[in-house]
């Protein structure tokens, strides 16, 4: 559990969903500090050490009527505070104090519904039902078809009758449908009226997290010395100013060049570095080792598990250099943890292992300091404004740790990573002389693992197909395509293929996250 107890904390306790991490950051946004914890973890203990003001509980894929499906405990029930339950969390809220929970019988609702007011207005819908009704989006297979005792109606759908229920005497409020999610347009007014109802004065901001996190970092640290893992991205970026304004001179950055960055970026790295910040950095050119590690290699895990072995072996080889080293530094992220594995061995699907995630293996004998751990991507560029980083660090598309490896599907050879870092410099060209490139969360080309038959002039051509990939998103978890037009699209394939020797083929990839992931390994 993280230790934040200077501010007002709201648990959300989570049932598996898929959209749990929305819930976050609608709360977020308010101001609102929270944490997502698994059922499992939820104990009667936990509550009382955590002791939130509130507590949301989230949807999950489970039944309510199955044997051993997920519950939280009763004692939650016990602590006199607001809680809201959303979809799975309403209907194991009425399971457990006296409702009804039914499948099928034709009430089973996907996509998007409208929900009509029923009863007396509520704090909960200020702002809600200026029209006749309000577009939600319903996913649910079981309803509830009782409610609890104490509970009213508040709002209805064709195939939910308790689409909104709430014992107002208790603070207690379920609803059918998940107000986190886009296709609930008014989604977030509700949460600010659940938070301001449960008495949140909206205490989480950068600033207040900047003195915490320096304390905390202070205070975990001591006098000993910390080595940190520069990337030059943002996350690394803020990690590192973050960790030098709480200890100075007792942090050295080690900046690896593993041979998989793209063009002119190490030097560019290095150079961002030791001209706004007076940390001691060190370059490590350790292009051979991992390019050879990685030869012959082509299954995606195998790639990011030896680029993650690699990088601790080389960061324990400086560390041993460092007289005092005791701690090893990294820009995690909370996407990062949650993506990995369900944040504290949660319900939810592990989607691909992160480099930076995990621990340490007991061999390498340094601790962690991870002070971003909790926060969201836009959180950190939030914490990097405050920090007065400049705007070239903090607006910087996001990189991956394994690099140009996980850009690479397949095989990767030096000569494909050449032609990708020409095709990805020339794709980024463009998108920064059309003034695209601030509206977009991520952008890349990745090569594929085939060959196409092409005509150049009078010959035929036989090589590698590449993909354009660019993205929206606010943090990560969600992501959609950008909209080029067609014309850039035509445009940036024929400057590629003029000007990058090896390819003949270029495609723009329109999947959005879910069901993708945004890069392609």
């Amino acid at each position: 559990m993280n230790d934040i107890p200077s501010h007002e904390r709201l648990l959300i306790i989570d049932f598996g969903s898929q959209v749990t991490q929305l819930i976050a950051r609608r709360l977020r946004e308010l101001s609102v500090y929270c944490e997502i914890h698994p059922f499992q973890k939820v104990t009667p203990a936990f509550l009382a050490e955590f002791a939130p003001k509130a507590v949301i509980l989230s949807g999950g894929p489970a039944s309510v009527i199955d044997e051993g499906s997920p519950r939280p405990p009763k004692a939650v029930f016990d602590l006199d505070v607001p809680i809201l339950g959303i979809c799975y969390g309403q209907q194991v809220m009425m399971h457990m104090l006296g409702g009804k929970v039914e499948s099928g019988h034709g009430t089973a609702e996907f996509g998007r519904a409208y929900v009509v007011p029923t009863g007396d207005k509520i704090g909960l819908l200020d702002g809600w039902f200026e029209q006749d009704k309000e577009q939600v989006w319903m996913s649910h297979g079981d309803h509830v078809s009782a409610i609890a005792p104490g509970f009213e109606v508040y709002g209805t759908s064709p195939n939910a009758p308790f689409a909104i229920t709430a014992d107002t005497t208790r603070g207690f409020y379920a609803v059918q449908f998940h107000p986190e999610v886009h296709h609930t347009p008014n989604g977030a007014k509700f949460y600010e009226n659940f938070v301001k109802m449960a008495g949140f004065t909206g205490d989480w901001t950068m600033g207040a997290y900047r003195e915490q996190a320096i304390d905390a970092i202070r205070e975990q640290v001591g006098d000993k010395q910390v080595i940190c893992g520069l990337s030059g991205g943002v996350d690394s970026s803020v990690a590192a100013v973050l960790i030098h304004e709480a200890i100075g001179d007792q942090l050295t950055c080690v900046f690896v060049d593993h041979g998989l960055l793209r063009k002119d970026e190490a030097e560019e790295v290095v150079k961002m570095f030791r001209d706004n910040y007076k940390i001691k950095l060190i370059y490590a050119d350790e292009k051979e080792l991992f390019l050879g590690a990685l030869d012959g290699q082509s299954d995606p895990e195998t790639k990011r598990k030896i680029i993650g072995g690699l990088f601790i072996d080389v960061f324990q080889k400086y560390a041993n250099e460092i007289e005092g080293a005791e701690f090893l530094a990294q820009g995690t992220l909370y996407p990062d943890v949650i993506e990995s594995v369900s944040f504290s061995g949660g319900p939810s699907v592990t989607i691909k292992s992160h480099h930076n995630v995990g621990g340490l293996p007991e061999k390498m004998g340094l601790k962690l300091v991870e002070p971003l751990r909790e926060l969201f991507k836009d959180e950190v560029r939030a914490l990097g404004r405050e920090l007065g980083l400049p705007a070239s660090f903090i607006g910087r598309h996001p990189f991956p740790g394994p690099g140009l490896a996980i850009r690479c599907p397949g095989e990767i050879t030096r000569a494909k990573l050449e032609i990708l870092r020409e095709a990805d410099a020339v794709y980024i060209d463009q998108i920064r002389k059309h003034g695209l490139y601030d509206e977009i969360w991520q952008a890349f080309v990745a090569i594929l693992p085939v060959r196409t038959v092409g005509v150049m002039g009078d010959g035929r051509t036989y090589d590698f197909a590449c993909a354009l990939r660019a993205v929206t998103s606010v943090d990560g978890m969600t992501a959609d395509y950008y909209p080029f037009t067609h014309e850039f699209l035509g445009e940036t394939a024929t400057r590629i293929i003029n000007e990058v020797q090896g390819i003949n083929r270029v495609t723009y990839d329109i999947t959005s996250k879910p069901p993708g992931t945004i890069e392609w390994e």
